[in-house]
């Protein structure tokens, strides 16, 4: 993504001669109906999502942890130059043991939630009007419904279960570096629209994924890698992504606050310490060579997928001998 930000930024249109609004088609003006009109509830869900972690780290008198707004600040700005934050993350709080396996996904939604909102921000003003309308609104509100479905299902799961799904998104997001990294990663096409039929297909897939990350597994590099495939401008595909993981993030959010399992003191920290990294690495640097770094990353995932599972599996045995020992009770 570092040198997509330049490219962004250098293909916008140029400058207009007087009297050039008077020469805008339909299709623009539409284009830009649908972008406000995504727009406007992403802000609400701005200041709403805002308004209640405020009120919920005032009620628990929460304060962030150092730990936190270093990671928050580093997983976000990368996030932004192309290094997934939901993958690093997982692999840092399970290291660390900052939180229960079960709550790495809900704290991390909690608290990566607004430097995402922040990143959709930037990217659909960059980019958002170039994008059909159709697939660009349409993908977003799948992944925020699917979001808010998948909030209470990873609430009641079973430890190991949460743990094997996100031992599956970290082997997944590690695919995705790797073959970025060999130049392997689809190319895409050049399209800013999909044939209605694609359309669909995302959109139903966007439903998924944003059910998934509520369950560790981010929305980036599946999303990606999907529309690629269906021929879309890899450029097209990040303010498609930004919206939805804002927009999902708002929703299940609400939730997993309303639930108290996350410690709050670990949300603010990813909160606070994530949104200047996100506007620093967007506005300011926009681009430096990640490749490096990618690498380490990679390893570091790919380990954190072995331990996660591992534990998945004996959780799963631990499960399966307290059925096999559970007293028979008379009918």
């Amino acid at each position: 993504m570092a040198r997509l930000i330049d490219s962004k930024i250098n293909r916008l249109p140029a400058r207009q001669p007087a009297g050039f609004l008077f020469q805008v088609n339909f299709h623009d003006i539409q284009a830009l109906a649908m972008l406000i009109a995504l727009l406007v509830p992403l802000a609400l869900a701005v200041i709403i999502y805002g308004a209640m972690l405020t009120r919920a780290a005032i009620a628990a008198r929460a304060t962030p942890k150092v730990e936190a707004l270093v990671l928050g600040a580093v997983v976000n700005f990368f996030d932004t130059l192309g290094i997934g934050s939901f993958a690093t993350t997982t692999a840092w709080m399970k290291f660390r043991r900052m939180v229960p396996d079960r709550l790495i996904p809900p704290t991390m939604i909690a608290g990566l939630t607004p430097p995402a909102m922040a990143e959709s921000i930037v990217f659909l003003v960059l980019l958002g009007g170039l994008v059909s309308p159709v697939l660009l609104v349409g993908g977003a509100l799948a992944t925020f419904a699917g979001g808010v479905l998948g909030a209470p299902l990873v609430a009641r799961s079973r430890v190991w279960i949460v743990q094997a799904t996100v031992a599956a998104g970290l082997v997944l997001a590690g695919t995705a570096f790797t073959l970025s990294n060999l130049g392997l990663f689809p190319a895409g096409g050049t399209a800013s629209a999909l044939p209605t039929g694609l359309t669909i297909i995302a959109i139903a897939a966007s439903f998924v994924f944003g059910l998934l990350a509520n369950f560790g597994v981010g929305n980036y590099a599946p999303t990606l890698a999907m529309l690629s495939l269906m021929g879309l401008d890899p450029r097209y595909s990040f303010p498609i992504m930004a919206a939805g993981a804002s927009l999902m993030g708002a929703g299940s959010g609400v939730q997993h606050l309303k639930i108290g399992e996350v410690d709050l003191r670990i949300v603010l920290g990813l909160a606070i310490g994530g949104i200047p990294a996100v506007l620093v690495a967007a506005l300011i640097v926009k681009s430096m060579p990640i490749e490096p770094l990618r690498w380490l990353v990679i390893v570091v995932v790919f380990y954190a997928a072995a331990v996660m599972t591992r534990s998945a599996i004996k959780g799963h045995r631990e499960h399966r001998a307290e059925g096999a020992t559970a007293p028979v009770t008379a009918s």
